[in-house]
């Protein structure tokens, strides 16, 4: 007859899987606070940039609209 192999345990100590577990939610909660971080600035920067083209846009004159593609036929 055939035997399946004896599988060994999972977890050799849980103590160890436990203090493993807990080491990876302070590395998440790290990533987590530099990712939220990284978007407020995002939104800064881009709301900059916004700005800046806002005012280049107001400060050129409004010349005449430019040729599309379906005009060239």
């Amino acid at each position: 007859m055939h035997e399946a192999p004896e599988k060994p345990p999972v977890v050799e100590d849980l103590r160890e899987a436990v203090q493993k577990l807990k080491g990876e939610e302070g590395k998440r909660e790290q990533l987590f606070r530099k990712q939220v971080e990284a978007e407020k600035s995002h939104g800064r920067v881009l709301e900059k940039k916004f700005e800046e083209l806002l005012k280049q846009a107001k400060s050129e004159p409004a010349g005449k609209p430019g040729i599309r593609d379906i005009d060239l036929d």
